[in-house]
Formats: C-alpha cells, sequence, structure tokens
C-alpha cells in the first residue's frame, strides 16, 4: 500500500516511518499485503479477556469475548468493534476475497469470510502480527 493509497485515513505515516516502528515480519503484513505462516502466532493460543489493537496504530479492533477457535491457524474473530475495520475486494492469487483493514491507518490485517459461527456468520481470519493484545484490567 503506497502513501497515496492510505491518503483517506485518519492515521497517516511515510514508508519511512511505518518501516522505523513496525517489525520487518509486521511491516510486510501490515503496510504490504502479506501473510504470516498459518499457526506461527502465539495469540492463537490467548484466552484473556481484553482487547485486540492495530499493530501499526493501535486503534481497538475486536474485543477478545468475539474471537474463537476457527481451526485455520489465524486468529479468527465472529465481529470487529462497530468502526474498527474496512474492507475491500481482493482478487490477488487467481480468487476473489475481501480483505479487511484497520480503518484507522489502513493496514491489512487479514480476510473476512462468510463460514463462521452464529449469531454473525462471519470469520474475520487476522494475521497476529498485525494484531497487539491488551488484557483487560
Amino acid at each position: 500500500m503506497g502513501e497515496e493509497a492510505e491518503a483517506g485515513f485518519p492515521v497517516r505515516r511515510t514508508e519511512a516511518e511505518w518501516r522505523a516502528a513496525l517489525s520487518p515480519e509486521a511491516f510486510r503484513v501490515l503496510r504490504r499485503h502479506g501473510t504470516e505462516r498459518p499457526g506461527s502466532s502465539p495469540l492463537n493460543a490467548e484466552k484473556r479477556p481484553g482487547l485486540y489493537r492495530c499493530a501499526g496504530c493501535g486503534a481497538a479492533l475486536f474485543d477478545a469475548a468475539a474471537k474463537y477457535e476457527s481451526g485455520t491457524g489465524w486468529p479468527s474473530f465472529r465481529a470487529a468493534l462497530p468502526g474498527a475495520v474496512g474492507t475491500r475486494t481482493d482478487r490477488s492469487f487467481f480468487m476473489v476475497r475481501t480483505e479487511v483493514h484497520c480503518a484507522a491507518c489502513g493496514g491489512h490485517l487479514g480476510h473476512v469470510f462468510p463460514d463462521g459461527p452464529p449469531p454473525t456468520g462471519l470469520r474475520y481470519c487476522m494475521n497476529g502480527v498485525a494484531l497487539a493484545f491488551e488484557p483487560a484490567g
């Protein structure tokens, strides 16, 4: 995602500022639409109450109460916090998916699929490296 693509987001940084603020893997995922290896995130095993925030800008994205074990190898959620994420069509890799990005900084978080559990029926399949967990209390 180039600087011109993120111009509509409230949190804006130059590529150099993003590189300085993020680990190389977080930069690759959040700013270059990468994907981490399944099963590689320690957040897969996180079960405590709290908030999942954008690892790029700190915006609150998901409540831990919406997290569930999808068996996919990535942290998965039934729903995002209201107004926290945006979506756009992703036509990469010869398929059509719905990309999920942080509404504050435009960072790529993962994808949302219509195969999740009730009540939403959605599976927000997120890259753990794009998230930062903040325990409750």
